[in-house]
This record gives C-alpha cells, structure tokens and sequence, in this order.
C-alpha cells in the first residue's frame, strides 16, 4: 500500500509545483512557460522547489502583462 501511495503524492507535487509555476509566471514575469519548465525540473528536488516558489511569491509584479 504505501508503494502505491509514496508514488502517487509525487506526482500531485510535481503537477502542483508546476501549475503554481504557471500561474505566478503568467502575473510576476514575462514569460511564464519558462517559470512553468523551471518549476517543473526543480519539482524534482523538493527543497528547491519549494524555494522557488517563495522567490516567485515575493517577487515584484511584472509590468507587461
């Protein structure tokens, strides 16, 4: 059972670190494929990921949208 469960909370991590990649991307930079391609690399090693994602919450809002 929980060969099964580790697995599965991986994957809502990664699918989760990228979707909140996209959508930070997409109001505090200019190209938010790229925030989402970086989001989702480093969504590979948690801790880093995790940092990422509170660089791009507290990151200024871009100005071009």
């Amino acid at each position: 059972m929980f060969a099964l469960i580790l697995p599965l909370f991986f994957i809502a991590f990664v699918i989760s670190v990228t979707w909140l990649s996209y959508k930070l991307g997409t109001t505090k930079s200019d190209n938010a494929k790229l925030c989402a391609i970086i989001g989702f690399l480093l969504s590979f090693l948690p801790p880093f990921a995790l940092i990422y994602l509170v660089v791009l919450l507290l990151k200024e809002d871009s100005a071009i949208v």
